[in-house]
């Protein structure tokens, strides 16, 4: 047995060919940590507690009846449902908001449901031709509606808040 080498065995799991496994481990490692930073960060930061107080898509309108009470009116003509005891109804001056008079909405508004106030008449806390209406969402701090009035005629609103009743 002239020639005859035995064969040296190779280590299959040594070789000079790197892995792309640990550039991707990497990779995924920063991104966990990048995710978590943020998510971390939001919330402590104060972010988070207004994620879940999202303003409701609703179409409101508002007609102001001038002769007689004084009445102002709202509708729910389309949109979310909005929940009791969070509107509050400010009426002022269009030209100066500083006098003005506000009202509680206490029940739940949807669609097709309507509710008036009545405001006291003779108090000199608003009197104007043109009156502006604003309709605040309390939990979101913000506004539904906005809308100024040109009555045409003044507009006496007393000093006490608005008094709503379901229609």
């Amino acid at each position: 047995m002239a020639g005859f080498k035995p064969m040296k065995p190779t280590n299959p799991f040594k070789s000079e060919n790197r892995a792309v496994s640990p550039v991707i481990g990497v990779i995924l490692m920063v991104a966990i940590t990048v995710i978590l930073a943020a998510v971390i960060g939001t919330f402590v930061l104060g972010l988070g507690d207004s994620l879940g107080d999202n303003q409701p898509t609703a179409q409101l309108s508002v007609e102001i009846d001038t002769d007689g009470d004084g009445n102002i009116t709202i509708e729910h003509n389309g949109g979310d449902r909005i929940d009791s005891d969070t509107l509050t109804v400010i009426v002022s001056d269009a030209e100066d908001s500083t006098d003005r008079v506000e009202g509680d909405i206490e029940e739940a508004l949807t669609v097709g449901n309507s509710v008036t106030g009545e405001f006291t008449q003779g108090s000199d806390t608003v009197t104007s031709e043109d009156v502006r209406v604003r309709i605040v969402h309390n939990p979101s701090d913000s506004f539904l509606l906005d809308r100024t009035f040109e009555l045409g005629e003044v507009l006496e609103v007393g000093d006490d808040e608005i008094d709503f009743s379901a229609n």
